[in-house]
Formats: structure tokens, C-alpha cells, sequence
């Protein structure tokens, strides 16, 4: 397990994305056909991407959905590594209990 976590998408879209772009976070929530509160708890890390957002960022932004649900997977897996790191090592692999 790496030791530093992912960047969250919405750190991403916040420090790199939108200053690129020079839009508000109300004017993107309106491209994106969303509420801007929906943006601002993503752009905040207290949301996640969702499919059908990675969807509409992507179709927004041209880069397809891929990355951003590839950003979420890697950050969301990461925090539950963290959260399971005691849990994981007890767990018997199928495997061994076969053999067994």
C-alpha cells in the first residue's frame, strides 16, 4: 500500500481544472446539468465521483469518463485500505482453507 493517499478528483478539478478554464463553479455546475451544491461538496473531497458524473465531466471536458472514475477508484481504494488494514491480514485465502 502506498503511503500517501490518492489526490481526490475534486482536489484535481479544483487546483488544475478550473483555473485552466476561468469559469465558475455555478456557470460548470450548468454546463454539467448539475447543482452547484453537488459540485461544490465534490470540488470540497466530500463527495465522490460518480459514474454519471464522470460522465458529464468528461463529456464536458473531452477527456471521456475513464479518468475521473479511475481517479475516484484508486481514492476510494485507498481509504478503505486504510480503514481495513487490521481486518485484511486475518482474512484466510479460499485457497488455504481447501488445503486445509
Amino acid at each position: 500500500m502506498r503511503k500517501r493517499s490518492p489526490t481526490h478528483p475534486g482536489a484535481i478539478l479544483r487546483e488544475d481544472v478550473f483555473p485552466s478554464l476561468g469559469i465558475s463553479v455555478t456557470e460548470f455546475a450548468r454546463h454539467l446539468g448539475i447543482s452547484r451544491q453537488t459540485l461544490h461538496s465534490v470540488l470540497a473531497e466530500k463527495s465522490s465521483i460518480t459514474p454519471e458524473l464522470a460522465l458529464r465531466i468528461g463529456a464536458f471536458l473531452g477527456n471521456g469518463p475513464q479518468l475521473w472514475i479511475e481517479m475516484q477508484s484508486r481514492y476510494d481504494l485507498w481509504q478503505a485500505e486504510v480503514k481495513l488494514k487490521k481486518v485484511l491480514p486475518k482474512i484466510t485465502l479460499f485457497k488455504d482453507l481447501l488445503a486445509a
